[in-house]
């Protein structure tokens, strides 16, 4: 074998070496990418990233939901269902347009839609819901918390399908717009309510007409 044919095949073996450790190289990152998150790493990304801090809101969904200018995943946004509260559906393939969704839409378009909002969510309980959005309170630039405004006027009903940190502030909210007859209250009748709340203890349905 000449000199130019042994340094031509030591250089061929250098090239697939090379070209072997890239591969084997960008298969151990692949395999360490798709390392499934616990939940509690998930949760603690969450905080770090989201809580306590400002972001703008770009899109009202409905009442209860809000996306914010900061990427989530693969979305250039995050999405967010407000914490404790449930707003009547304003396009549910199931339910359609219920009593009072448009009018809750528009409200928390007035509050926050364009502005800066500050995120919080709740110490020692979950970060994400059933769809992976992100479950938060908002605060408002004037100080006071989305949640709460929605159920003091009327336009949410506290959500007690989950448990919280404000749990009983949010029940006793709404028990005061009931008896205020804020909002829905005055004229929801009980097959206008949502599912989940028909379904709940006969006190919890007593609202006004």
């Amino acid at each position: 074998m000449s000199r130019r044919q042994r340094a031509g095949l030591i250089a061929l073996c250098l090239l697939l070496a090379a070209v072997f450790i890239r591969l084997d190289h960008n298969i151990a990152r692949n395999k360490w990418q798709r390392q499934p998150q616990s939940s509690e790493q998930a949760k603690n990304r969450d905080f770090e990233k989201y809580h306590d801090k400002t972001f703008t809101v770009i899109n009202v969904v409905d009442g209860d939901t809000i996306d914010i200018d900061v990427p989530d995943g693969r979305n250039n946004h995050t999405r967010i269902r407000l914490w404790g509260i449930d707003t009547p559906e304003t396009n549910h393939p199931n339910f359609g347009v219920m009593y009072f969704g448009p009018e809750a839409a528009d409200f928390t378009k007035e509050l926050v839609l364009g502005k800066s909002v500050r995120i919080y969510l709740d110490q020692g309980n979950r970060t994400r819901g059933k769809y992976g959005r992100l479950l938060a309170y908002v605060q408002l630039p004037d100080k006071r918390f989305l949640n709460e405004v929605l159920l003091t006027e009327g336009y949410a009903y506290a959500d007690l399908r989950f448990r919280h940190s404000l749990y009983h502030k949010y029940s006793t909210l709404q028990a005061s717009a009931r008896s205020r007859k804020k909002g829905l209250w005055p004229d929801v009748t009980r097959e206008q309510l949502p599912q989940w709340l028909q379904r709940q203890r006969p006190k919890l349905l007593k609202y006004s007409n």
